[in-house]
């Protein structure tokens, strides 16, 4: 399953785009108020800015513009990510400042992250499994830093269950920020977070 794979009756290939990312960026905005479920296909057009006849053109169905979305959210993360993880000289410090700035751009996409944390389950089996296997390929990305950075002080092993623990803890700012955020300024949670990975590596 691809995005590639959502039918659309438009064959240009530039509109389909930019249509489709019309249709998420109305979607996010939409998910982030009511949820996937409450919210309608004619809202996701008047979003959008077209009609629900246009929105039509471009998907088939409701779910469509879920795994788009999902697809979008985890595409941006994952650019960001590998943005942050070109490195030239690669040491311990360097993996600290990839894991800041993954923590950052979950302060930054912290709506999208919840997004994902709801609804993903909406999906069905084949979409749901193309979105997680993209959530697993970021923590492949984290875990080649680590092996990269730091490689006689973890091994694989090691550096798999340390690539998932980062991943969460930059999650856990958005997901857990009804407590987190009343406690904590975000430079002070990647403080700690950083000072706890440190007691490791």
């Amino acid at each position: 399953m691809s995005k590639d794979r959502v039918v659309s009756n438009v064959k240009d290939q530039e509109l389909i785009k930019k249509r489709r990312d019309q249709m998420i960026k109305g979607a996010i905005s939409l998910f982030k108020e009511k949820g996937f479920h409450r919210t309608t296909t004619r809202e996701i057009a008047k979003a959008s800015g077209f009609s629900i006849g246009t929105l039509y053109e471009y998907i088939r169905t409701k779910e469509d513009i879920l795994f788009l979305t999902c697809d979008a959210i985890n595409d941006q993360v994952r650019e960001r990510l590998e943005n942050a993880v070109a490195m030239e000289n690669p040491s311990r410090d360097s993996l600290l400042k990839v894991i800041e700035s993954f923590f950052y751009l979950m302060d930054d996409l912290q709506e999208e992250i919840l997004i994902l944390y709801q609804e993903v389950k909406s999906l069905q089996k084949e979409t749901r499994q193309y979105i997680l296997k993209k959530e697993r390929d970021m923590v492949g990305i984290m875990e080649k830093v680590i092996l990269k950075c730091i490689p006689d002080q973890v091994t694989k092993e090691e550096a798999t269950l340390l690539a998932n623990n980062i991943i969460v803890q930059g999650h856990m700012w958005a997901f857990r920020r009804w407590i987190l955020q009343k406690q904590f300024s975000l430079e002070d949670y990647i403080r700690l977070q950083i000072n706890g990975l440190l007691r490791v590596l």
